[in-house]
C-alpha cells in the first residue's frame, strides 16, 4: 500500500476518490504526482523520501496508479537496484490511496524536475520516459545535501537499508 499525493491538475484529470493519507507499507513510502501537458502527455512522479523521479505516459490517466509500479521497476532496475528488492517493493504497492499534496518541498522539487525535463526534451530531444527518469535522478537536490545529494544515490541507500518508512 502506498499514498499517491496528486496535484490539483492531475486530480482533476483522474477524478479519484481523494482520501487522507494512511500508513505506507513500502520502503520508499509516499509518492507525489503531477501531469506534464506536453505532446505526448506525461506524468511525473517523485518519491517523498528519496526524491526519485519517475516519468510515465499520462494516458490513460485513470490507470496511472496501476501502471506506475511497472515504470518504477524499470527505473529501479536501470539504477542497478537488485531484482529481488524491486520485486519486494512492487509486491507492497498493491493498493493506492489518492491524496492531496501536502509537502511543499517535494512540490518545489517537482517544479524543478519539470523545468529540467523540458530542457532535456527541447535541447537534447530526450523524450523517452525511462531515459528522462534516469537523467533526472542524477540531479543534485537541496533537501538531500546532508546525505546522498542525488535521488539515484538516495534510492540506493534507502533500498539497501530496507527499512519501511
Amino acid at each position: 500500500m502506498f499514498n499517491l499525493h496528486c496535484t490539483k491538475k492531475l486530480l482533476d484529470r483522474i477524478k479519484p476518490d481523494v482520501q487522507v493519507a494512511v500508513g505506507c507499507s513500502t520502503i520508499l513510502g509516499d509518492w507525489y504526482a503531477t501531469a506534464l501537458f506536453w505532446k505526448p502527455q506525461l506524468a511525473l512522479l517523485v518519491n517523498e523520501r528519496t526524491l526519485l523521479p519517475v516519468v510515465i505516459p499520462l494516458a490513460p490517466a485513470t490507470t496511472l496508479a496501476q501502471r506506475f509500479p511497472d515504470a518504477l521497476a524499470q527505473v529501479l532496475l536501470a539504477l542497478d537496484i537488485g531484482p529481488d528488492k524491486v520485486k519486494s517493493e512492487l509486491e507492497k504497492m498493491g493498493k493506492v490511496t489518492y491524496c492531496k499534496t501536502s509537502n511543499r518541498s517535494v512540490l518545489g522539487i517537482m517544479n524543478q524536475f519539470t523545468f529540467q525535463a523540458e530542457s532535456y526534451r527541447d535541447h537534447f530531444g530526450l523524450i523517452d520516459p525511462l531515459a528522462l527518469s534516469v537523467k533526472l535522478a542524477g540531479t543534485p537536490c537541496g533537501p538531500l545535501y546532508k546525505g546522498a545529494i542525488c535521488p539515484d544515490l538516495a534510492v540506493r541507500e534507502v533500498m539497501a537499508e530496507g527499512i519501511v518508512h
